[in-house]
């Protein structure tokens, strides 16, 4: 938001620090649904970034009773996607390698229905599990401090690169 991103590309910029608050949630429902607007996911690329996705897209456990309200089906994966990494040639000493946990995780999310039913997201998944390698959104900076808002978001949007 400090460089003004959204002058060059209107856009409403949300940041859910972490796991998805219900407000959050509801907001985001509502542009979709009401605004009619493409809502579009940056998250770390890693088994957790993809469960948050889950969360915005499909809801959380805790509060399936009330999912309806909550869920924004339509989300696209922007990124930072594991093709990404080698796309956009992010140095070997921004990677990180999985945990077991992590491997857990992105096993466990393989047979979860929302990634099943998404061909695209099941094998960006399947290559993070293959390489065992993560990155968080913050690895672009090693590119420059701007290099997240003047390369890789114009390039990703104007390509419409986000599945």
């Amino acid at each position: 938001a400090e460089d003004r991103f959204y002058n060059r590309f209107p856009c409403i910029i949300i940041t859910g620090k972490g796991q998805p608050d219900v407000a959050t949630r509801q907001f985001l429902r509502k542009m979709q649904q009401d605004l009619k607007l493409q809502v579009l996911a940056l998250v770390d690329a890693d088994p957790y970034g993809l469960n948050i996705m889950s969360v915005y897209t499909r809801g959380s456990k805790n509060m399936s009773f009330d999912s309806s309200n909550l869920t924004t089906p339509g989300i696209k994966w922007l990124g930072v996607r594991p093709t990404d990494l080698d796309r956009f040639k992010l140095p070997n000493q921004c990677r990180l390698d999985m945990t077991e946990h992590d491997l857990k995780l992105g096993n466990k999310l393989l047979t979860e229905d929302f990634i099943q039913c998404n061909p695209e997201w099941m094998k960006e998944l399947k290559v993070m599990i293959k390489t065992k390698e993560k990155a968080e959104i913050q690895a672009l900076s090693s590119f420059g401090f701007q290099y997240l808002t003047e390369v890789y978001l114009p390039l990703k949007l104007q390509e419409k690169d986000w599945i």
